[in-house]
């Protein structure tokens, strides 16, 4: 397929050749390569690690311009700040159902397949570092949530508190009408560079998922598959439940066009469970919404804050940990009823909302939770037995958080009455590369191109 970006034309030709695979298959066949090196050489496989490292921080690099050019263009372009705060109180409406739907699942999986009854809190693993952070209270965090500096934000990568500036940004923008025009055409070119530096960084994208998957399994070995056998199933048992059962209805209700939106999400997906890493797919997500019909403010806005608000799969792990860790204390504390487990799940989903960007943050708040419920430091040394193979459920529960955040934003785009049917049917198809050279939008009609 021939882009002329000059007159807009698409030239079609045959089928794409076997050797020239698409990103998706690219991405697949670096994970089963990686996985293959980290298990038959696991000393290459440490060593190829930097690459990961490598698109990690590529991927960091465009995630605070995106986020800013793709909002203030949203919010500004859009003309109308009462769009805002109502798509925002839609959005958090919708983040809390699902997330609690999503515990209750967790709750119920747990406690039917009671992956923690015989297992012995003797310790194991390194949770000195988790030990040393403590979590926010919503106090806290309403104050985090607006930086002092956004260069520093920008820097640490804090989502919530880009967003906030951002959004505040754009309402001066707004309020200041024709005057500030050049700035807000600078912040449609910024974003739409941005889109195109990630087309140029996802082409690394096998190399440094591959990586990741190689150091994975040589640093665990098959063994760690064997480890906790059963909370692992569990937990991706819940997860099956989530997405099958939860996401399913959702799509049928708001009417997502379901293939289209899957394929939307693949790559996303799998970049995701590979680096355990939402930040990794958070500028492929958004380019894929885009081109999916969800308008830039809605998935500028949407998208970032349920990094914070809308972790489905992070919930729901949590619910099960929990409990889990609660179970193999049964001999010393005796049966925690299901009053007591729904009173840590409450505490868990506040506090939870405070732990944006801190590594193994999920890690942070079951420790934090645990100590409070447990006696006798039990917390910690269950937190211990579950470090070994929190990477691997961390690959669940990350790629699930990946898939919400994309189905929250259709929702609310949906809910607003802004959602554009045709675009989404379009996706990944020579109508989809015709629609976007129209529309001028020439890295989407790259992208479109390449999975063609």
């Amino acid at each position: 397929m021939k882009l002329e970006t000059k007159n807009l034309t698409l030239e079609t030709r045959p089928r794409r050749p076997w050797y020239k695979p698409s990103l998706t298959t690219q991405i697949v066949i670096g994970l089963v390569l990686g996985g293959l090196l980290g298990y038959l050489s696991p000393d290459w496989g440490n060593k190829v690690y930097f690459l990961r490292d490598i698109f990690l921080n590529l991927i960091k690099s465009i995630i605070a311009p995106l986020i800013f050019g793709t909002l203030v263009v949203g919010i500004a372009g859009g003309g109308d700040l009462k769009k805002v705060g109502r798509m925002g109180a839609k959005a958090l409406l919708y983040f809390e159902i699902v997330t609690t739907l999503a515990l209750f699942i967790g709750l119920g999986i747990v406690n039917l397949t009671k992956p923690g009854v015989g297992v012995a809190l003797t310790g194991g693993g390194d949770i000195s570092q988790l030990a040393k952070t403590q979590p926010q209270g919503f106090r806290d965090l309403l104050v985090h949530i607006f930086p002092s500096s956004v260069i520093d934000s920008m820097v640490r990568g804090d989502v919530l508190q880009i967003v906030a500036f951002t959004v505040l940004f754009a309402m001066a923008v707004l309020a200041l009408g024709d005057r500030a025009k050049p700035i807000l055409r600078g912040c449609d070119a910024l974003s739409q560079v941005m889109f195109k530096f990630t087309g140029y960084v996802m082409k690394f994208a096998p190399i440094g998922v591959g990586a990741a998957m190689a150091h994975t399994l040589a640093t665990n070995g098959l063994t760690v598959l064997k480890n906790l056998g059963l909370l692992i199933g569990s937990l991706y048992l819940a997860l099956f439940v989530l997405v099958i059962f939860v996401f399913g209805a959702v799509m049928l209700i708001a009417r997502v066009p379901i293939l289209p939106f899957l394929k939307a999400v693949r790559e996303p997906f799998t970049i995701a469970f590979a680096t355990t890493s939402s930040e990794s797919a958070l500028p492929k997500a958004m380019e894929n919404m885009e081109r999916f019909g969800v308008p830039a403010r809605i998935v500028g806005f949407v998208m970032p804050t349920g990094y914070s608000f809308n972790l489905d799969g992070t919930t729901l792990y949590l619910a099960m940990a929990s409990v889990f860790v609660a179970q193999a204390a049964e001999p010393t504390i005796g049966h925690m009823g299901f009053s007591q487990q729904l009173f840590m799940m409450i505490t868990l989903m506040i506090t939870s909302k405070g732990v944006a960007g801190v590594p193994r943050a999920s890690l942070v708040i079951l420790l934090a939770t645990l100590n409070s419920f447990l006696p006798g430091g039990l917390g910690p040394i269950g937190v211990a037995v579950i470090f070994g193979v929190d990477e691997l459920m961390d690959m669940g529960r990350t790629s699930v958080n990946v898939i919400g955040n994309c189905l929250a934003t259709v929702v609310v785009a949906r809910w607003e009455g802004e959602f554009d049917e045709e675009k989404a049917r379009a996706f990944g198809t020579r109508e989809e590369v015709r629609r976007e050279l129209e529309a001028g939008e020439l890295a989407f009609a790259e992208a479109a191109a390449d999975e063609l």
